[in-house]
């Protein structure tokens, strides 16, 4: 009687047969290699490849998972996958589809243990060649196969991990730039000898420790230590061009012959030395300088919540632009990260990943060497025709390891990103865990917390904790007067009152706290829209009353008649979400004044501020914004509208929609009827009192020249605060030469 395995193979077709009966004969899977390989950016990522029957081959898409995924980073060595991608998304591959129809359950050892069609049975094309995205962690002591016995390919060298061994010396430095470079292999670590190793290989060390570039040091004090110590050498060359972001991409072979410790005879241990960027460089007093800004900059970063990460904006004509994600990649992303001071770059992002900018698409197409130092000096096409900031590029750097968040903790919160927050100081020659005071706490604060913890943006600035007080660590108040101006990197570089501290209403429940989050809102005022609407409107004062009880007009209508005139200059505004977070009033639903005159909630103080300044900056009209309707007016398209007004109902602003005050609302003006003829500036704010966490609060601001005759207003000219460079703003609104342009 046949038995039931034979009779399916019997009734299957002769695909089904074949890969059944042969999975049957055989109960060890087949040996195979894969790599990740194309059009990838990082050794993580790339087309997933398998090495079989000596040939490199590709696999299909179809019926693949994320749990194929993980088997097949884990057999890479990674520890699990972050996502994987279809349709040829790192380039189409070559030669045979080796899998296809691939099953797993997530716990194999091996994609060949996954159910799938057979080695080499598939109905696929190389447009549906699979990539995968995996976790950059290595899996620790993960032991990598460096050859196939039917195989005269040699497989890359695989890297677990690698690091700078400060001597004694060098090890209290923050942040440590030099020491012996070690390779992490097969769970140990060794040394590489320094026979053939080359300034190019130390950049690529260098960069990978957040550092642009290496430096020569003294060689002999490397060279008696290296005496006393163990011999442990790698046994793989490392040749790198000086462009690579990571050692694993590097060439690297084994064409070094272990011989115990005489590996290097002629030679020592490799010793590499980095030169930090100005924002790390050690300092004798602090361990480490202050926050910086280069004078004139060509190139910025915008909207990251960490340090090192951003929007990449560049200079052009004076005017600040972002950069098309078309052909953007590691290199580029590289050459930006050394120029701002960073190492190499971990990420390029395409998709305006960390939120829109706004203005002129200033480069696209960008073809970079890696050697370059600017993005300014790279190949790119200034004509960014179909790009948008849909379309914005950005990056995250490697920086370097400065201990930040030794000093500083969150505590008694309900989860990692919000505490009551807690610092590391010197009391009667002790180290104690001391709290902040809560006095002059507030958004920019607590900014400058969530990033020195690396836990991104602050969504609340509390200065009562007393509900997190039931995990009390910390002993009394060692630090007060905290005044932030959001540019600093850690707490302790803002001004605050030092060892002497005062805090009038002591620690305990007046403790400063902090809630953290990774994603954030980012307003930005249209300045078309202001300088396209702008007019005059004299008024009856019988009319304003509601307005008048408001605060919405200047201080001389508190004596004027009824019957008298106020001329308002009027306009309209578009405020829009470019950020990766919906806008929501601070204050909740349930605190909201209700205003009796206009029937309406009032969630924020004061919203916007209009003003009016003479061309030296002096105030003299202004007014402003109270936010009494928050909603998506409109949106980008297929974006849904999520706030509206009416019925009392949510306010707020979705992420790519924007709130629209119309120019004949109540309040969107200003009184200028005690205003003398002459050139003035007209200027908008929004979130003036930084109530609410945005991810760029540069884009805030809004400047207008303005020139009023008695009778007509002219407004032109508007610019959007920091679009311009600094000598550009200190000039307004001039504009200079063209400081970038096509190569």
């Amino acid at each position: 009687m046949l038995r039931p395995v034979a009779i399916h193979c019997v009734l299957s077709s002769l695909l089904s047969l074949w890969a059944l009966c042969n999975a049957q004969s055989d109960s060890s899977p087949p040996v195979i290699q894969l790599r990740l390989a194309g059009e990838k950016q990082k050794h993580y990522v790339g087309r997933l490849e398998v090495f079989y029957n000596g040939e490199w081959g590709t696999v299909c898409d179809d019926d693949f998972s994320i749990s194929a995924a993980h088997v097949a980073c884990r057999e890479l060595g990674f520890l699990d996958a972050q996502s994987w991608l279809p349709s040829a998304k790192y380039g189409k591959g070559e030669g045979r589809i080796w899998l296809d129809n691939v099953h797993c359950t997530g716990g194999e050892k091996s994609l060949a243990q996954c159910h799938s069609n057979g080695l080499g049975v598939s109905d696929c094309k190389h447009s549906e060649d699979v990539g995968v995205m995996c976790n950059q962690k290595r899996i620790p002591g993960f032991k990598f196969i460096r050859n196939q016995a039917n195989s005269e390919e040699t497989f890359p060298v695989q890297v677990e991990d690698v690091r700078l061994r400060a001597t004694y010396s060098q090890r209290k430095r923050v942040p440590i730039t030099e020491g012996f470079l070690e390779v992490k292999d097969g769970g140990k670590w060794r040394q590489i000898c320094n026979e053939d190793w080359t300034e190019q290989n130390s950049k690529v060390i260098c960069g990978m420790y957040g550092f642009p570039g290496e430096k020569r040091f003294n060689v002999r004090p490397y060279k008696l230590l290296a005496k006393r110590r163990k011999k442990n050498y790698w046994g793989s060359s490392v040749n790198c061009t000086g462009n690579e972001a990571d050692l694993s991409e590097c060439n690297m072979g084994r064409d070094i012959v272990l011989k115990g410790n005489s590996t290097c005879e002629k030679g020592m241990p490799v010793v590499v030395s980095c030169v930090p960027g100005r924002a790390f460089a050690p300092s004798v007093n602090a361990g480490y300088s202050k926050a910086y800004r280069v004078e004139q900059p060509l190139v910025r970063l915008r909207g990251g919540a960490l340090i090192g990460e951003g929007r990449v904006e560049v200079l052009k004509n004076g005017v600040w632009g972002t950069v098309c994600d078309d052909n953007w990649n590691i290199r580029a992303a590289t050459v930006v990260c050394r120029e701002l001071g960073f190492g190499s770059a971990k990420e390029a992002l395409t998709g305006a990943r960390l939120g829109q900018g706004s203005g002129s698409v200033h480069m696209n197409e960008v073809e970079c060497s890696g050697f370059e130092k600017s993005l300014t000096e790279c190949y790119f096409n200034r004509e960014a025709l179909g790009c948008n900031h849909e379309e914005d590029a950005a990056v995250r750097c490697n920086v370097p390891a400065m201990g930040f968040n030794n000093r500083l903790r969150l505590n008694g919160g309900r989860n990692p990103f919000e505490g009551r927050v807690e610092v590391l100081a010197e009391r009667n020659g002790s180290m104690v865990w001391g709290t902040v005071c809560s006095d002059s706490w507030g958004t920019m604060e607590a900014m400058v917390v969530c990033r020195q913890l690396g836990l991104g943006f602050a969504s609340n600035a509390f200065q009562e904790t007393w509900y997190w007080q039931g995990d009390v660590s910390a002993d009394a108040v060692v630090m007060s007067g905290v005044r932030c101006s959001g540019t600093e990197l850690t707490l302790d570089q803002c001004l605050h009152h030092g060892k002497h501290v005062l805090c009038p209403k002591g620690g305990g429940r007046f403790s400063a706290g902090v809630s953290c989050t990774q994603m954030a809102p980012d307003l930005v005022v249209s300045a078309q829209a202001v300088e396209q609407t702008t007019y005059l409107e004299d008024r009856p004062m019988y009319m304003l009353q509601c307005a008048h009880e408001e605060h919405c007009l200047s201080s001389s209508a508190d004596t004027a008649e009824p019957t008298s005139y106020r001329r308002l200059l009027r306009f309209s505004s578009q405020i829009h979400n470019n950020g990766q977070a919906d806008f929501r009033p601070r204050a909740a639903h349930h605190s909201w004044v209700w205003h009796e005159c206009h029937r309406h909630y009032h969630s924020m103080e004061v919203f916007t501020h209009y003003d009016l300044l003479t061309l030296n900056g002096t105030k003299v009209a202004e007014g402003h914004k109270a936010s009494f309707c928050l909603e998506d007016t409109h949106c980008d398209e297929g974006i849904q509208k999520r706030y509206a007004c009416a019925n009392f109902g949510a306010q707020g602003i979705t992420v790519g929609c924007w709130d629209t005050y119309r120019h004949d609302i109540d309040c969107q003006w200003i009184d200028i009827t005690d205003l003398k003829p002459g050139d003035y500036i007209f200027q908008v704010v929004i979130n003036p009192n930084f109530e609410v966490a945005e991810s760029d609060y540069t884009n805030n601001i809004m400047k207008c020249r303005s020139r009023y005759d008695g009778q007509r207003i002219w407004t032109y000219n508007c610019i959007i605060g920091g679009s311009r460079s600094s000598e550009t703003e200190e000039t307004f609104p001039g504009l200079h030469d063209n400081q970038l342009s096509r190569r």
